[in-house]
Formats: structure tokens, sequence, C-alpha cells
């Protein structure tokens, strides 16, 4: 062994490292059990909630939000002309959403325009159906900016 590193030592730090690279054993394929155990991709029904089965989620996230980071104590009193803008836009590989839009009329008096998603496995953790929303003007983080345009299809 000694002499294999005098050896290497005596060609040079570049012939030695592939001297070492040349004499090491030849990789060897992962057997059938080890291919693509447990990578089976996502199974999507497409069975994704009415528009109407989002609103009291958005209601309350959205005195959540108001309150512990704006400092404010808006809250969204009612809903109307609630309606769906899109299923599925996309091709049927992404993850189903449904996309809808309506009217919240707020603590202040204002009515303002809600744009929001249902989206299937989109809940915490991948359970359940998640729900991502924005309310007109009331961006002010410019999350989904400028005007909601990024909360639609």
């Amino acid at each position: 062994m000694r002499n294999l590193f005098t050896s290497l030592r005596a060609l040079g730090p570049i012939t030695a490292a592939v001297a070492l690279l040349v004499s090491s054993h030849a990789a060897q394929a992962a057997n059938p059990l080890e291919l693509n155990f447990g990578l089976f991709g996502p199974r999507y029904d497409g069975r994704v909630a009415e528009c109407e089965r989002a609103l009291t989620t958005i209601t309350s996230q959205f005195q959540a939000k108001e309150s512990k980071f704006w400092n404010s104590s808006l809250t969204i009193t009612s809903y109307g002309r609630i309606h769906e803008t899109a299923f599925r836009p996309w091709q049927s590989d992404n993850i189903p959403r449904r996309y809808c839009s309506g009217d919240v009329m707020l603590s202040d008096g204002k009515m303002r325009t809600v744009h929001y998603s249902i989206i299937e496995d989109g809940g915490f953790a991948g359970f359940g159906q998640g729900v991502e929303w924005c309310v007109t003007g009331l961006d002010r983080n410019w999350a989904y900016s400028p005007g909601c345009r990024a909360a639609r299809p």
C-alpha cells in the first residue's frame, strides 16, 4: 500500500486523482425494487368544491389577515353575484382548480370584488381543498397585484 501512494505522489496530483478514479469499482445499476419505488405520480380526480363552499373560509381568513397584519377591523359582511370563471383552464395534467369571482360588501360599507380559486389537495400539507383569494383594492402586500390579476385564471 505504501508503494502505491509513493508512486502516485510521484505522478503528480492530477494524474494521481485520475488513477484513483480509474482503479475504483464500477457503479452498479439499481435493482428492480429500487427503481421508482414510491414515486407514483399525482392522481387528481378533478373533484373540486363549488364556488359557494369557499365563502366561509374566505370570510374567516380575511378577518384574521386584516386584524393581525393590517390592524384593521374590516370584515366581510355579505357576498353577491358569486359565479365560476374557469375550471381547469390549463392542460389536464395540472392541479385541478376552480376559479370564481363575486362581489363582497365590507363592514365599511364599500362594495368590492373578490377573486378566488379552490384547489384540489391544496390544503395544509396537501390534505383537503385549499383556497387562494384576493379582494380588489385590499391587496396591501401586492401578492396578487395589479388589481388581483394573479388570482384569476
